[in-house]
């Protein structure tokens, strides 16, 4: 392990932890900026990966972050990822937590609540973006990933379906020999 690795990890997503407002999906393309682009701790594929094994997996979201740590610096790195990750948001929710309570008749609350659910949902769509923009080296795959968030905009139906389907077609589309 290179030397300040896990200092260098702890910087990192000590610093995300504080504006991962939504969870950790909302800091996605940052989380991608800073390990593939800034860091070079890995290529796109490889964050596609792990961004794909830590959806599919059970558990919290912030998976990603602990499989990254891993991926840097071992077991040593996973626990610093995510306890880095964590603790930050942790205790900034504690302390709002108790400032909320506190102040919870002023007007302001109200109007900070209604600007973080915005936000909060901008950033996660923005976390789309950036792993479709990662994965997508194709225009079958692209259209692939538009007829999915098409079908989980406009219908009511459970996401799983439109996901499923995709999967079977780019299944049967890599049997085919057509690549995406």
């Amino acid at each position: 392990m290179k030397p300040g690795v896990l200092l260098a990890l702890a910087k990192t997503f000590g610093g995300l932890s504080l504006v991962a407002v939504g969870g950790a999906n909302a800091a996605v393309p940052e989380i991608q900026r800073q390990v593939v682009g800034r860091l070079h701790w890995m290529d796109d594929g490889a964050f596609a990966h792990l961004f794909a094994i830590s959806q599919a997996a059970p558990g919290p979201n912030v998976l990603l972050v602990s499989l990254i740590g891993w991926r840097v610096a071992g077991l040593a790195g996973l626990l610093v990822a995510t306890v880095a990750m964590n603790l930050p948001s942790s205790l900034l929710a504690f302390a709002a937590g108790r400032a909320w309570r506190r102040w919870s008749a002023s007007p302001w609350i109200g109007r900070l609540q209604r600007v973080l659910g915005p936000i909060a949902v901008g950033l996660i769509v923005a976390s789309g973006v950036v792993m479709a923009r990662t994965s997508d080296h194709g225009l079958i795959a692209a259209g692939l990933t538009a007829a999915v968030a098409a079908f989980v905009v406009f219908s009511r139906r459970s996401p799983m379906w439109a996901l499923g389907a995709a999967a079977v077609a780019g299944v049967a589309l890599n049997r085919l020999g057509v690549g995406l």
